[in-house]
C-alpha cells in the first residue's frame, strides 16, 4: 500500500465544516443508492443523527465523523477537507488502492477511478460484473445521466423502461434520475467503466 501523506486540515469555522460535512454525506450516500437506515447499519451512526448531520443541524462529535467516513472507506481527513482545498494537488488513485473499492460481492465490484472525498460533478468508476450480476441503482438527483463503455463482455443498460444490448466496445447513455441498471447478459465477466455526470 501507499505510505500515509501528512497534511494539514484546512483552516475553516466549525459552521463551514459542518456544511461541508453534510453535504458530502449527503452526496456519497446518494451515489452509493443508500438508504439512511443502510448508512446507520454501515456505520453504527443512529438514523436521527445522520439525517441530523445531511441536514446540516447537528455538531457532530469526532468519533461520529469518524465512524461515518470509515463506514464510506474513508479517512477523517479525506471526509471533512474541502473540495477547494484539494482541487490544488495531484491526486493518484492507486491500482492496489483497495479503500477505492467500495463495494465488492458475488455479484459484481466496483471501484471508483475518481476521488471520493471530493464535492463533484463527474465521476469515474470501473465496473466488474459476474455472470448473471447486475448493478440495480434508485434513481440519483434529477438530471444525472449515465454514459457507459463495455471493455469486456455483454451488458443490457436499463434505464426507467428502455432497455439496450451492448457488447465490446459499445459506449452508450442514459437517464440516471430513474430506477436504472447494468447487467451482465454474457457468459463470462464483464468489465464496463462509467462515467456519472450530476447537472
Amino acid at each position: 500500500m501507499p505510505a500515509k501523506r501528512k497534511t494539514s486540515l484546512p483552516e475553516a469555522s466549525p459552521e463551514a465544516i459542518n456544511e461541508n460535512l453534510g453535504k458530502r454525506v449527503r452526496k456519497l450516500r446518494a451515489d452509493r443508492g443508500w438508504s439512511l437506515e443502510e448508512l446507520a447499519n454501515a456505520s453504527g451512526v443512529s438514523r436521527s443523527m445522520l439525517s441530523e448531520v445531511e441536514r446540516e443541524k447537528a455538531n457532530p462529535t469526532l468519533t461520529v465523523t469518524f465512524r461515518i467516513a470509515r463506514a464510506f472507506g474513508m479517512t477523517l481527513q479525506e471526509l471533512i477537507e474541502s473540495a477547494e482545498t484539494s482541487a490544488s494537488k495531484i491526486q493518484v488513485i492507486r491500482a492496489n488502492d483497495r479503500n477505492q473499492v467500495y463495494r465488492s460481492d458475488k455479484q459484481c465490484e466496483i471501484r471508483t477511478l475518481s476521488p471520493l472525498n471530493l464535492e463533484k460533478d463527474v465521476e469515474f468508476y470501473e465496473l466488474s460484473l459476474k455472470p448473471g450480476g447486475a448493478l440495480r441503482s434508485q434513481p440519483h438527483f434529477e438530471g444525472t445521466r449515465e454514459f457507459l463503455t463495455v471493455e469486456e463482455g455483454s451488458v443490457r443498460i436499463e434505464s426507467d423502461q428502455d432497455t439496450d444490448d451492448l457488447t465490446k466496445g459499445d459506449s452508450g447513455t442514459y437517464r440516471a434520475d430513474v430506477p436504472h441498471a447494468i447487467v451482465n447478459t454474457g457468459k463470462g465477466d464483464a468489465l464496463v467503466f462509467l462515467v456519472v455526470i450530476y447537472r
